[in-house]
């Protein structure tokens, strides 16, 4: 279990605080909005209002017995900014910051922010990729080259086994898991069929998925 400081309690804010909730983890709310932050108390172990570009107040908080600090600021980008290079100066361990334009995310690395988050252009992406196929479930980029895609079993793929297939030795991809009926099957051998209807869990270089699945 981590500890959270969650910042910013407008839409993307409280989505945040809500899975957080269902990983059980400790969160403490913050926000300058009574009404905003009310909403959010039923996900959260404890809420604060107050301005967290204020130096006394964010020191106040214990920004260094935190896990994680989590700007979620979407609207005021002076705000999250100010913030987050407050939250580093004042120790915080690993400070995660969101923004919206690509000029956001340059400023908010070299003031303070260890990761940036971009939720526009990342849902984008992801929707791109998804629907750019047919047969495309999911998408995870793992570094600048490497992925893991989920896709439905090709039709032509379907009755034959991984060994048959063998797009290890054709496009260097490795096939992780197949997913039944909500089940993820991991026990592979090259003798596993490959069933219609079932998707593949499949992992390696971008550049290789698109030449295998034609994306």
């Amino acid at each position: 279990m981590k500890s959270i400081l969650l910042i910013g309690m407008g839409r993307f804010g409280k989505h945040i605080a809500m899975q957080l909730n269902r990983l059980g983890q400790q969160v403490m709310a913050v926000d300058k909005s009574e009404e905003r932050l009310n909403p959010v108390m039923p996900f959260v172990t404890c809420g604060r209002v107050g301005d967290s570009t204020n130096e006394d107040f964010l020191r106040s908080l214990g920004v260094r017995n935190f896990d994680v600090c989590i700007v979620a600021i979407g609207n005021d980008f002076q705000s999250s900014l100010e913030t987050t290079s407050l939250l580093k100066e004042l120790g915080a361990r690993f400070v995660v910051s969101r923004a919206a334009r690509d000029v956001q995310e340059k400023f908010l690395l070299r003031n303070g922010a260890d990761e940036v988050v971009y939720p526009e252009k990342q849902l984008a992406k992801w929707t791109a990729i998804r629907y750019s196929s047919d047969g495309i479930r999911d998408y995870m980029e793992l570094d600048a080259d490497h992925v893991m895609l989920e896709i439905l079993v090709p039709d032509n793929w379907a009755g034959r086994s991984i060994g048959e297939i063998d797009i290890r030795k054709k496009y260097n991809l490795t096939i992780i898991g197949i997913r039944k009926d909500g089940k993820v099957e991991m026990s592979l051998s090259s003798d596993s069929v490959l069933e219609a209807g079932t998707t593949l869990l499949v992992l390696g270089v971008n550049k290789d998925l698109q030449k295998c699945f034609h994306i």
